[in-house]
């Protein structure tokens, strides 16, 4: 198992570790001073860092395909997430943001080149943007299975019908199409009823009903929007690699991103540790630095110590999936997902809680960084789904190995 990185990836992160000190960080203070004067709009500055970071060639990072990016792998990729992740607004300006960059991923992968001229080059370019929509509000959506939205193909269209929600992106003024996910044949295979179809959002029957809030943010100017598509109509040659392909094209896109995920959390949590740090060293209370009072240097070397082993098993899953693929990396990823944004959370809780009132307001950021951790422990499978499938993965080793029969295999399968 070898995590050193290559040569071109260690170009990489000096260089986006300049851009990241000299650019974006200083500029986080005007670009939420610009959102807030006009929310639901694309910020000045945002646009400016953007064109910066794309002429220095800090652009499409996160694909490996070197038609389409930088041509990095999964291992290489995973220290630029972590670094982006130190700042809430940084993915962005690299063209690396969820959901795009995994609608970039699909269509990469699995779309036609008709797709990939209409809605993946303008995409990469970053003139558009994109929303995904799978979760429903009246099922179970960790449960897949359970969707009830439909995509039902009608001749030479597809008819869609359903509602969705957090679907991030719908609210970007830029959002130019979705991906939705929906059940075309309920006869089939359970994983071979449902497609993914590319729908525009000036479709005639699709409305962003509202912008869901998190903790009271509605996070513009993307947004979580609840999407209601009512008969929308549009061309069978929309459905992305085929009718009844969506749960193989869910897993596919699902594991790089998880990567991208779990490495920008652990950058969170080092940026949450250096200011805990900080306010340890200069913070006096009582006579002392806080670093001296209470448990507080335990509070600093636990911290250390489990941001490490999150970035230790990230990268092993990282390196797992460009060795083995997914599905042999399916245990480590589901792994990662667990760990790293509940890792992130605890160290963001500790910081702000050493910064006292400080640390719950924007000045320091740390607020916004919890509830993006807080939130990914929910998002992309909940923490007990993923619990569920490594503990699965892991009874049907010893199950195989006991020689047991078939039904209890199947009971723990």
């Amino acid at each position: 198992m070898d995590f050193s990185y290559s040569t071109r990836a260690e170009a990489y992160i000096e260089r986006l570790k300049t851009f990241m000190s000299e650019q974006v960080f200083p500029a986080e203070p005007e670009y939420y001073r610009q959102l807030a004067k006009s929310p639901w709009t694309v910020p000045p500055v945002m646009a400016a860092l953007k064109d910066k970071a794309r002429l220095l060639g800090l652009w499409n990072l996160f694909l490996p395909e070197e038609e389409y990016g930088a041509g990095l792998s999964n291992c290489d990729y995973a220290p630029l997430a972590e670094i982006m992740g130190r700042s809430p607004i940084a993915p962005e300006i690299f063209n690396c943001n969820a959901p795009d960059t995994g609608n970039m991923e699909v269509l990469v992968r699995y779309g036609s080149e008709e797709q990939k001229q209409r809605w993946l080059k303008p995409l990469l370019d970053g003139g558009i943007r994109s929303a995904f929509c799978m979760t429903e509000p009246d099922v179970a959506s960790s449960d897949a299975t359970n969707m009830q939205a439909t995509a039902i193909v009608e001749g030479d269209e597809v008819v869609l019908n359903g509602r969705k929600w957090w679907s991030t992106g719908a609210g970007h003024p830029d959002c130019r199409f979705v991906i939705f996910m929906g059940v075309t044949d309920p006869g089939a295979e359970k994983h071979r009823r449902h497609s993914m179809v590319i729908v525009p959002t000036d479709s005639p029957g699709y409305k962003v009903e509202r912008m869901l809030p998190v903790f009271g943010d509605l996070h513009p100017p993307y947004g979580h929007g609840e999407v209601s598509f009512t008969d929308v109509r549009v061309p069978v040659t929309n459905i992305i690699a085929g009718p009844g392909r969506g749960f193989e094209i869910a897993q596919g896109r699902l594991g790089p991103g998880r990567i991208h995920h779990c490495m920008r959390a652990i950058g969170a949590a080092e940026r949450a540790l250096d200011l805990m740090c900080e306010r340890a060293l200069t913070r006096i209370a009582f006579g002392k630095p806080l670093a001296l009072l209470g448990g507080n240097g335990d509070i600093i070397a636990n911290a250390r110590i489990a941001i490490g082993q999150a970035r230790l098993l990230t990268l092993k899953a990282a390196w797992m999936m460009d060795t083995v693929g997914v599905k042999g990396a399916m245990s480590e990823i589901s792994q990662i997902k667990v760990v790293a944004p509940s890792v992130a959370q605890m160290v963001i809780d500790q910081a702000i809680q050493m910064h006292g009132g400080e640390g719950v307001t924007d000045d320091r950021q740390l607020a916004t960084l919890y509830a993006n951790a807080r939130v990914l422990r929910i998002a992309d499978g909940p923490d007990e789904v993923h619990r569920g499938l490594i503990a699965k993965l892991e009874l049907r080793g010893h199950s195989r190995r006991l020689g047991l029969d078939p039904v209890r295999k199947e009971a723990v399968a």
